[in-house]
């Protein structure tokens, strides 16, 4: 086929890599026509992921990647240090992007959509590509229409390097534009360790654990007198929700330009 959408899937055989790239070479309107993986570089990919339709060189590097096959769609699952160097080569290649890795921060995608509008491609980026994690977002954000005091809580596996989670942050940044979350009491003013607060962004405290135990989860805690809400979402090991998330995500990035945060973004909800 060739109207099929081109893939460059960089992380290809991490954790969430390796399922996505066995699902991309099974949809027939999908091909992956270039992997990255920096310690597997050299190497086919089916000698790490053994699925059919895999055998293809993997790269060291999206650079490489990219100018080896002329991709449609970069989808980035690598790490916080890397992912921003490699949507900008996508993008100034003339590609979209799917952006799977977390720890970017709010002025790094702010780059990125004035890099995305300039070259008129689309990039998506998402905390959290399953879509019981979307449904949380958006009953986060009906909450904080009524109720103004809220706290939020991201759970990591121990070696997660990267805190708050980029689906902490999304959920931040979504609820600051429903409103500011009112405090009791100041936290600048808080006496004995400020820290044990934890830190503000968008004017909402979160918090960060990280042991083992956990893969990922997100809560948001809502307060009013005498009654409390708590949404919370959990993932368990599986790679599955975040696939298919991820799929529909290429299928759509290409229908707008600039930035997109959020995968409800492209959804109908």
């Amino acid at each position: 086929m060739t109207d099929r959408i081109r893939i460059c899937l960089a992380g290809a055989t991490g954790w969430v890599g390796r399922a996505l790239a066995t699902a991309i070479a099974a949809a027939p309107d999908l091909q992956l026509v270039s992997a990255v993986a920096r310690r597997q570089a050299g190497r086919r990919l089916s000698e790490a992921v053994p699925a059919p339709g895999l055998d293809l060189l993997v790269s060291g590097s999206v650079a490489e990647a990219l100018a080896a096959a002329a991709c449609d769609v970069l989808v980035d699952y690598t790490s916080p240090d890397a992912v921003g160097a490699h949507v900008f080569a996508a993008v100034g290649a003339g590609a979209s992007a799917v952006i799977g890795t977390s720890g970017l921060t709010d002025e790094e995608y702010g780059r990125i959509d004035a890099a995305a509008r300039e070259r008129g491609v689309g990039v998506l980026a998402a905390g959290n590509f399953a879509v019981t994690a979307v449904i949380l977002q958006r009953l986060a954000e009906i909450a904080a229409r009524h109720v103004l005091h809220w706290e939020i809580i991201d759970y990591g596996k121990d070696a997660k390097p990267d805190a708050p989670s980029g689906t902490a942050r999304e959920l931040a940044a979504r609820l600051s534009r429903v409103g500011q979350p009112q405090a009791g009491y100041p936290v600048s003013q808080t006496r004995g360790l400020r820290d044990a607060r934890g830190a503000t962004l968008h004017g909402a405290q979160m918090h960060s654990v990280r042991l083992p135990g956990f893969v990922s989860s997100i809560e948001v805690l809502f307060g009013l007198p005498e009654e409390r809400l708590s949404i919370r979402h959990d993932s368990s090991a599986g790679a599955g929700p975040d696939v298919a998330g991820t799929l529909l995500a290429v299928r759509r990035v290409r229908t707008f330009t600039g930035l997109r945060r959020g995968l409800d973004s492209v959804m109908d909800l």
